[in-house]
Formats: structure tokens, sequence, C-alpha cells
């Protein structure tokens, strides 16, 4: 198997120019289709419903047929229109190779088109007109801000001006149809926290107001069922950042695991006051109310099932709900524990000393992604600089850099805690697997904010002697210079994103964003070594036991 991004940057010389859907798509061979495919791994995403009552088990379908509305309106934010696109491609592989990209642009190799003809991906996917400038649209948002709303579509009016289109209207069908069942839902929702939040998120889908009901998931504490679900995130538009994109998570709660990791959060304050940065720089107050829990996940749609699969959530992304409840972090188990067997045992196999692959363990992993999670309340959500929060701030960088954030204080989150006595862990197994972990999310492509974000983290700690290459070509960890590592970039990264300061950010990100020749060829052994990139899913109601009917 050829590397993911490499193969894909060679294939992409053959491709035409153009954008989106100009051109009827071309497919290319078969054997192509069988090594892109063979990027993934399928997972049956398989819980045991048994213990629930009727009514339950009724949440989870509505919510599960909620969730496919979400497939629909990802499909026409990413691309456009699928059916067209799909019935054109007359290879099976390819055509499915399509539905786990939502597109003709493959995610694991820096959105390189895998179908001729489509040319390359804009940067605002579908959110924006293909011909529009960037000028253009900042001139014409000054006068509409409309433009620049997270629930909004751009488009052209009949004079060519840009205007912007609310996703109540846009995507009104499918909208209305989520909202129905979302609410049926909540008509049959035992738990009355649940209830609530499913009433508001129903009124909010037809709305385009999301608040109130993010406000009432933060206040949920007894629900066994969750779910997650609307536009959400924003790493589609990588123009801008200002778009968020549809999607869906239905989640089982798992009592046990959460009651294991309630504790953290009440810590967070002491921990804000010990950022490694100068006092300016950590100057707000994280929320308190966080909740910090374990799921089992039972269904993926819209951005969350695109390309590599989240294993982790942290949610609401409204500045303002954060700074009054915090955030709550879900870490999703079953998904988490696939990808640690499939992909990162395997590649420590590979790329990880002999006298250290024993550091790498799935509670170092858990513990890693839950704390990266606790880690996105830590720091400032507004800069110190006057220029507005720090995702306006930094616009396409903002994604990247707060995720490269969120993991490097995670990683002193775990230190920290784990010298003050805090959290019974060692710091050799927490550090090797995030070194190992760091070779799992950089195969993801620089498309992914996740994978900039890591390829930044490599190239610093490189720099910074947190880790050593042998001649055999394995990675050792030196856990002192780890530690200075850690320190030295989270200061780094806190004090970018208090100034805000957009040529610097672009400045940090091309000197460390790029993937050297060296890694790029143990990366390839990695590939050819058959170790898939990330998970596809077996999912929906047909694939749960004692679902019902």
């Amino acid at each position: 198997m050829r590397g993911a991004f490499i193969m894909l940057l060679l294939l992409g010389a053959a491709f035409g120019s153009g954008c989106g859907t100009s051109d009827p798509p071309q497919p290319e061979t078969r054997s192509t289709a069988d090594s892109l495919l063979d990027r993934y791994t399928t997972v049956r995403l398989d819980a045991d419903l048994g213990a629930l009552d009727d009514a339950r088990r009724g949440v989870i379908r509505l919510l599960v047929e909620a969730a496919h509305e979400m497939d629909s309106i990802y499909w026409r934010q990413a691309y456009g229109e699928a059916e067209p696109l799909l019935a054109a491609i007359s290879d099976p592989g390819l055509r499915r190779y399509a539905q786990i990209n939502y597109g003709p642009w493959d995610r694991l190799a820096d959105n390189e088109p895998f179908i001729a003809g489509v040319g390359p991906k804009p940067r605002g996917a579908n959110f924006y007109p293909a011909d529009m400038s960037v000028e253009e649209f900042e001139a014409a948002a000054e006068e509409n801000p409309a433009l620049e709303s997270l629930y909004t579509m751009v488009r052209r009016d009949a004079t060519g001006g840009l205007v912007a289109i609310p996703y109540r209207a846009y995507f009104e069908v499918p909208v209305l149809r989520a909202a129905e069942k979302v609410r049926q839902a909540a008509q049959l929702a035992e738990e009355p926290g649940l209830k609530r939040y499913l009433e508001l998120r129903a009124d909010a889908l037809e709305t385009d107001e999301y608040r109130a009901s993010d406000m009432a998931w933060m206040d949920m504490k007894d629900n066994v069922i969750d779910v997650v679900i609307g536009p959400i995130e924003t790493y589609e538009d990588q123009l801008f950042g200002y778009k968020a994109a549809h999607e869906a998570f239905v989640l089982v709660k798992d009592l046990e695991w959460s009651g294991r990791l309630a504790r953290y959060t009440r810590l967070l304050p002491s921990l804000q006051r010990g950022l490694p940065v100068a006092e300016q720089y950590k100057q707000e107050s994280p929320g308190t109310e966080s909740d910090l829990g374990a799921y089992d996940a039972i269904y993926y749609a819209g951005d969350a099932n695109a390309g590599a699969k989240t294993i982790a959530i942290n949610l609401p992304n409204d500045a303002d709900v954060q700074l009054q409840k915090g955030t709550r972090r879900l870490q999703l188990k079953n998904a988490m524990r696939a990808k640690f067997d499939e992909i990162l045992v395997p590649i420590a196999g590979v790329l990880i000393a002999e006298d250290q692959q024993a550091n790498v363990t799935f509670d170092a992993f858990f513990g890693n992604t839950m704390f990266h999670e606790v880690a996105h309340g830590l720091g400032i959500k507004n800069t110190v600089s006057g220029r507005g929060t720090v995702r306006e701030a930094l616009r396409d960088h903002a994604s990247a850099l707060e995720e490269g954030k969120a993991d490097i204080l995670g990683l002193y989150m775990v230190t920290t805690l784990q010298e003050e006595g805090e959290l019974d862990a060692s710091l050799a197994d927490h550090y090797v697997t995030f070194l190992a972990g760091i070779f799992r999310s950089v195969r993801f492509g620089a498309a992914s904010a996740h994978g900039r974000a890591n390829m930044v983290r490599f190239n610093y700690f490189k720099e910074r002697g947190a880790f050593s290459r042998t001649e055999e070509g394995v990675y050792r960890v030196d856990p002192d210079a780890m530690r200075a590592a850690v320190d030295a970039l989270s200061e780094t990264i806190l004090v970018l994103q208090g100034e805000g300061e957009y040529a610097a950010v672009d400045s940090f990100a091309a000197r460390y964003g790029a993937v050297d020749p060296q890694l790029a060829a143990d990366l390839l052994r990695v590939n050819e070594a058959n170790i898939p990139v990330d998970i596809v899913f077996e999912q929906g109601v047909s694939v749960l036991q004692n679902a019902g009917s």
C-alpha cells in the first residue's frame, strides 16, 4: 500500500483543473480503488441495549433517523448533491470511497481528488460560490455581517452580489424532518434533562438559534442516552473557518467509566492558574460545571463521519456558554479502543523503540485523549490585543491552532496532575503513547486540523530533542526533554492565540507544519506494513444488540 498522502499527490498531477462538479467525473482504475479502501478498516459500532427499556430504545431509533438527515445536508455543504456524483462512478470501490469522503476528494491525502475531472477542492467547500474571492467576500461582509454567520450559506443573487441564506431555509426539507424526529424522541424521553434538551434542539434546528439548547445540553447530568446533532464544527470551511457543518453522534453512556472521570473538572481553575505563560494569557476563568464522561458511540453522521473519525467530543463551541458553564467532554470508548487496537499498537511496533513499546497503553491513550478534550477549556477564548475572539482573529488557522493547544495542554495536565498526586499514571506511558499518537494522526494529512496540529508538534518536539531517531529508524522518547518541550510549546501557542496576530500564526504553521523526507519515508514504512489509516463504521439500528423493533 502506497503512502496515503504520497500516492494521492502523485495521482493528483494527472488530474485536470476546474472546480466542483463542472465536468462529468471519470473514475480511476480498480487497483486505485483497492488501495484507497485499504486505508480504512471496518469497525462494527455495536452496543447491547438490553438494559434499556422500550422507551429508551425508541428514543435511540428516532435519533438515528434524525441523524440520517445530517448526512444529506453535509453532502451539500462539503460538495453538492451526492447522487449525480455517485451515479457517475461505475467502480463500486471508488463509489464507496466517495461515500466515505462525502465527495471526490481524499480527506486522508490533503483533499487531493481521486476522481478525474473534478479539480481541486475549494477551500470554502460548498459554503461559498466557487468563483468568489476573499476580497469580494470581506467587502460584502462589511455591509452584511450575516455572510459571516456560522449558520448561513453564501450564494449569489440575480445581480451577482453575495447573499446569506439561513441554513433553516437552504436545507428546509431535511431540517424539518430531523427536527420532527428529535421532537418525537423528546416525547419518549424519560430523563427530564434529556427531554428538555431535545425539545430545544428541535426548535434550534428550525430557527438556527442554538444557545438555549447548548445551555440545556450542559445541564444534562443523569442521561443514559445522548445526542449531538446540528451544525457544530467549522473544520470543513478552510477558507475562513466561519461556517459550521452538520453532523450527529448518537451515544449511550458507560456509567462505570464515567464515574472514574468525574473528578477532574473541579481542578480546571487551579490548572488554568498554573499554565506556563504570562498572566495576561490566562486571565479568563474556565467554567466549572463541565461534565466528563465515557460513552459508546452507536451512530455517526455528516461531518463526524467524514474521513478520519472523531474519538472524543468537547462541546459546545459557543464561547459565552463555555465561560458560563464550561463544556462537556465525551470520550467515545468503543471507537477509541478500535483505533488503539487496529492502528496505534501496530504503528508502535514499526516506529517506537522496542524497549519503549510496552509504554504504549490503552489507559495512556484514553487519558491523553480525555485530557485533550478537557484542555479545550483552558487558555483564553478572546484575544488580549483587541482583535476579537481567537476564532475571529485567526480565521482558517483557528481550528488547527486550537487542536494543537488542546493536545499540548492535555499533556501539560497529565504531567501536572501526576506530579501533584492527583493522577495515578506513568508519565513515560503517556509520553511514548503521545508520540505514537502523533504518527497516527499525521497520516490524516494536512487537510485535517488534527493532522496539521500533530505535524507542528512533531517538528517542535524534534527541534527540542523530546525524542530521538535511532539508526534502525525507530523513535525513543526522552522524558525530561519532553517535559520541557511541553511547557515551551504550551507557552508559544497560548501567546499566539492571545495576540491573535494572523501573520504570526501563518509563519508558525509554515515553519513547523511540513512533513520532512525522513518522516515521509517512515510513514511509508507504516503504510507498507498494511496498517490502516483510520476506521469506517458498520452502523445503524440493525447492528445493535437488543435494539427492539
